[in-house]
């Protein structure tokens, strides 16, 4: 018996270009009737989603996630290619760029309660910062009204009975502002290329960003990089670090949305506010998560230096007058300004961002700048979230 020698691995590594964080689907951003009902959920359903990645390539692969399902979830048939147009949100595809997926060599896959599933490597020729489209098809539907999305996509989906999977357009589709499934993309890249992951909550997630045009400050920050880095964005809409919310928390999601990111090598902290914001509004409450915070952020600095990345800390922006979380007594701004001094004097980190002292207002330091302000007093417009993403030494990549 003889044996074959073993071919030569491809060039480079994968490398993680876009990731949306898994979630529990709450009710009101569940699909909507016909989609689901309850006990099932988008059975004999097309999906189709674009996506805006990062570092480009000419080799790819998806990941779709099971996480937060309370069933396994059949795939039954899956295609990309790249969107009409070459705009975010669209039902329309370029069908001479549509690729089947396959996973093990099969056009079908059952992923299990829990778990997720990385398809097989693809060819298509993808530019850093393109759109990408997603379509899926699952004929028996998911058995549970138990689903794992990411709410908060400020990215239309499309919605179609039957399977559409290599039609041209959807005309007739529900369009849906949330991402399902979906929790990642990687790309085939060269040996030098590498990841930046970013650990934070809705303001990283980009509520007050512009629909479809892919203007949160994660997405302004990657237009300023140099070539061969990637950005992962793993915000979620009212996470917090150290106790689950709308998903789990920072501590519970690290391992499975930052450690485990194909060619991680930097992780950029941007959360706390959230904590600070659901403590009571007491002195000692405050200084109670002020406390815990700051331990929980050595913890992330731990782990992921045991995984060789480099830690970055931004410090805590404005919420003076946001309802309900600026408190009459000043307690959770008086924990904020506790937070972003201990950041600022290095915390854990290998070096800081100050967010902080980007978007607030001069004459009133507590609150946001009024051109960066979404409206509520906490959340960013497109203009604070470049200011953001400016805010960001690029000597820190080098």
């Amino acid at each position: 018996m003889s044996l074959s020698p073993p071919s030569s691995p491809p060039t480079g590594r994968w490398v993680t270009t876009w990731t949306a964080m898994p979630q529990l689907t709450e009710p009101d951003n569940m699909p909507p009737p016909p989609y689901a009902k309850e006990g099932l959920t988008l059975a004999d359903t097309t999906l189709r989603q674009t996506l805006r990645v990062s570092l480009g390539g000419h080799r790819l692969r998806l990941r779709l996630s099971n996480a937060f399902g309370g069933a396994p979830l059949p795939i039954t048939r899956v295609a990309v290619a790249l969107p009409r147009g070459g705009c975010a949100g669209v039902s329309g595809i370029r069908p001479e760029t549509s690729r089947p997926v396959t996973f093990s060599g099969r056009a079908c896959a059952t992923v299990p309660v829990g778990a997720h599933v990385v398809s097989d490597p693809l060819e298509l020729d993808v530019r850093p910062g393109a759109v990408l489209t997603v379509t899926v098809h699952l004929d028996h539907g998911l058995a549970s009204s138990a689903l794992t999305s990411h709410p908060g996509s400020r990215t239309t989906s499309h919605l179609a009975t039957g399977d559409h999977v290599d039609a041209a357009d959807l005309p007739s589709a529900t369009p849906v502002d949330h991402w399902y499934l979906l929790s990642g993309v990687e790309v085939r890249s060269e040996p030098g290329a590498a990841t930046l992951v970013l650990l934070g909550d809705s303001l990283t997630d980009g509520r007050g960003s512009t629909t479809n045009a892919n203007d949160r400050w994660p997405d302004r920050l990657f237009d300023r990089l140099p070539p061969g880095i990637a950005v992962a964005n793993q915000g979620a809409g009212g996470n917090r670090v150290l106790n689950d919310g709308l998903g789990p928390s920072a501590l519970a999601r690290l391992d499975r949305d930052v450690l485990a990111q194909s060619g991680a090598r930097w992780l950029l902290v941007f959360e706390g506010v959230n904590d600070l914001g659901t403590a009571p509004a007491t002195r000692a409450a405050q200084r109670q998560v002020v406390a815990e915070l700051l331990a929980a952020y050595e913890q992330i600095a731990v782990r992921a230096r045991a995984r060789d990345l480099l830690v970055y800390g931004a410090t805590l922006t404005p919420f003076g007058g946001s309802d309900p979380y600026d408190d009459p007594e000043g307690h959770r701004e008086e924990a904020r300004q506790a937070v972003n001094a201990w950041i600022r004097d290095g915390g854990p980190y290998d070096a800081v961002i100050d967010f902080d002292a980007a978007v607030r207002d001069p004459a009133e330091p507590r609150r946001l700048s009024a051109a960066y302000d979404e409206g509520d007093h906490l959340h960013l417009s497109p203009a604070g979230y470049r200011a953001l993403a400016e805010a960001v030494p690029l000597t820190l990549f080098r």
